[in-house]
């Protein structure tokens, strides 16, 4: 009789398990490359020495061998180190436990199995299977040593997203939820949109290069539609996601952008694909984030004589907080030194190579200057070096020459922060991205930069402004400004000089969203006054709630107050600046949930909001999202007088083991970007 495979079991719990791969809310085998996996074949009658076995194993839509897209396989036959191999690991009768092992460089994708017997026989596996990058493979390019950074950086589903500024670090939780339903096929589908060619797969450099561009939609039709407007119609505002998983599975069910998205969430989703396709990332955020579109490491802010903004010439700009990623990886396209954390960017900023995508570039080369490296190095190393120069522009002179009133050399890239490893606390990374600001490493580092690109000396304009000024300036602010109440400023002029000066003294106020874009003038006033030597000058300003609230209600995003004061010394004709950014303080958000509940036990999750604020929160939402637990729920719960409390209770039944997070954010029209998260324990 001629043998014929009767059955085909795939062992997917017990490969699974070893694979790292159990928590994929998908039926499916899920494989990591580099490493040995088993099924079990039932044969309808016991094989002879003579029976041959080979497997197919395709992926992509024209499955060949000289790109690696088919494989096939003969059992028991010699192999390479970078081949596909398979052996009878045991055998008993008609049934055949094989073992398997794809190299550590094999193509990432969907794979099919069909069976060949050397009689004609073929079977075809009835489930395809998925392989992905392997950072417990020590050949593979996306290796990590470290067992707990693994579990962090692959396996770790929930995490924080920094934000706010660097006088106030906000942690912001986020759901990264790489396994849950259809995100691991939202990757497959996506990479396959992307034209991915099927060697390109192989290379974790080519793959988050790929994914840089084809999270926004920029050129490629991709995952998130950027916005920074203010405005949301027909969308979702960026302040209201609380996770990855809802913005994939949007994506993934309706095959067009998601609307709308800012760097946190463009951040949030690269996290979440790269670690559902084995490649350890992690969020980052620099706070003070320098935009220079001139690619001269110089972001030049310019003034009117009334000390605000001039939004015509202010093309560069910085951002309080700019978040994009770091992926982990072998640089094997470089020289030795380079391999390890990479920078990675999918908010659209800048276009390279024809698209807007940004990395992977070493973190190890942004340190070391290194910016000709590819990728993108230039436009990451201004991001965290770049010099800040302000500027008087006199009149309706927009050609110059203009006033410089102050230059500031460590002013950009402070608090570069990620999430720790096992804690729930941020980490300072600034030291793998640069020297201590004022080394004289530091310098050295950035004039090898400069020199790279052909930019300007920035110690050409240093000889007009002294860095030791007659006036010195603080800006007070008072206690905690919650929307609402007026923001009461003081701002103290000490005369540093050895005689009394008359100083004139310009304060202005603008309402500016996160990337410094501003959306309203609020005040502006000059006094002069007379400051004897070593005393101090006070002089209050008032910024009425009525003032800016107006303008915030018109905003859908989260506001900050930016205060300038320009001094100048009558007497020297010597100008200083000083600039402060005030952010807003909010009520918080409470979350009743049990400490412990058993799988499929009956729960309750409970949402509280307050308004302690003296004003009326109108349009009020709260968004809640709990992974294995519910999925995002969106309540309108309309408007809120003060003292008012608002509640939304949801009802769910806990469906893995584990540490769980519920994540809540609230906004209304008046208040924006309150987020917080409570821990379940979920046991079985």
């Amino acid at each position: 009789m001629t043998p014929k495979i009767m059955n085909l079991d795939l062992l997917k719990n017990e490969n699974r398990s070893q694979h790292h791969t159990s928590d994929f809310n998908n039926a499916n085998l899920i494989l990591r490359r580099g490493q040995e996996f088993k099924f079990k074949i039932t044969f309808s009658e016991e094989l002879t020495s003579e029976d041959l076995i080979e497997l197919h194993f395709t992926t992509g839509s024209a499955p060949l061998l000289s790109n690696g897209s088919l494989v096939i396989i003969k059992v028991n036959s010699e192999f390479t180190k970078n081949q596909w191999r398979a052996n009878v690991h045991q055998s008993n009768n008609n049934e055949h436990v094989l073992e398997v092992c794809s190299p550590a460089n094999a193509i990432i994708g969907v794979y099919s199995l069909c069976i060949e017997l050397g009689n004609g026989t073929i079977f075809y596996a009835p489930d395809q299977m998925y392989l992905l990058c392997n950072p417990w493979c020590e050949d593979d390019d996306v290796y990590m040593p470290n067992e707990d950074e693994r579990q962090e950086y692959v396996m770790k589903d929930t995490g924080y997203i920094y934000r706010g500024t660097y006088k106030n670090i906000k942690a912001r939780p986020w759901n990264f939820g790489q396994f849950a339903d259809n995100v691991l096929d939202c990757c497959m589908y996506l990479m396959d949109f992307g034209g991915l060619k099927p060697s390109s797969r192989r290379n974790p450099v080519i793959i988050s290069r790929k994914f840089s561009a084809m999270v926004n939609s920029n050129d490629d039709y991709g995952v998130l539609t950027g916005n920074w407007s203010g405005n949301y119609p027909e969308g979702t505002a960026p302040t209201s996601w609380t996770g990855s998983t809802a913005i994939l599975q949007k994506y993934y069910r309706e095959k067009r952008p998601v609307c709308y998205a800012q760097c946190w969430v463009f951040s949030g989703v690269i996290t979440t694909v790269m670690r559902c396709l084995g490649i350890p990332a992690r969020c980052v955020t620099c706070y003070s984030a320098a935009h220079d579109t001139e690619r001269n490491l110089r972001v030049d802010m310019y003034f009117n004589e009334n000390g605000e903004p001039l939004s015509d010439l202010n093309r560069d700009s910085v951002w309080n907080f700019h978040v994009w990623n770091e992926v982990w990886m072998k640089r094997t396209d470089l020289p030795q030194g380079y391999d390890g954390w990479q920078a990675t960017d999918a908010t659209p900023q800048e276009q390279y190579q024809g698209i807007f995508q940004c990395g992977p570039c070493s973190v190890a080369a942004i340190k070391k200057g290194h910016i000709y490296l590819p990728y993108e190095g230039n436009f990451v190393f201004a991001e965290v070096n770049a010099d800040r120069v302000h500027w008087m522009v006199h009149g309706d002179n927009r050609k110059g020459p203009h006033t410089l009133l102050k230059e500031e050399k460590s002013f950009i890239g402070k608090f570069i922060s990620t999430k720790k490893v096992n804690k729930s606390e941020r980490e300072d990374i600034t030291s793998q991205y640069k020297f201590a600001e004022g080394t004289a490493e530091e310098r050295e580092v950035f004039q090898s930069a400069c020199s790279y690109l052909n930019a300007d000396n920035p110690s050409c304009y240093a000889q007009n402004a002294s860095s030791v000024k007659g006036i010195k300036v603080k800006i007070h602010s008072g206690p905690q400004l919650f929307p609402g109440n007026p923001l009461n400023l003081i701002i103290e002029a000490t005369n540093i000089t050895d005689g009394d000066k008359t100083v004139d003294v310009i304060i202005s106020c603008q309402l500016q969203t996160y990337t410094g874009r501003i959306t309203a003038n609020l005040t502006s006033l000059k006094k002069s006054v007379e400051i004897k030597t070593n005393q101090v000058a006070s002089i209050p300003a008032t910024i009425e709630a009525e003032l800016y609230m107006k303008s915030v209600m018109e905003v859908d995003d989260e506001l900050a107050i930016a205060v300038n004061v320009i001094t100048e010394i009558q007497e020297l004709k010597e100008r200083s600046f000083k600039t402060r950014i005030i952010h807003f303080y909010y009520p918080p958000i409470g979350v009743q949930v049990p400490e412990t509940v058993w799988i499929g036990e009956l729960m309750t999750c409970t949402i509280i909001f307050q308004n302690t604020l003296n004003i009326l929160l109108e349009k009020c939402e709260l968004n809640v999202e709990a992974l294995d637990i519910f999925h995002l729920q969106r309540a309108t719960m309309g408007d809120l007088y003060p003292g008012d409390e608002i509640s939304l209770r949801i009802k769910c039944r806990p469906k893995k083991a584990g540490e769980k997070k519920i994540v809540a954010d609230f906004i209304s029209t008046q208040i924006k970007g309150i987020a917080t998260e409570q821990i379940i324990h979920v046991v079985c």
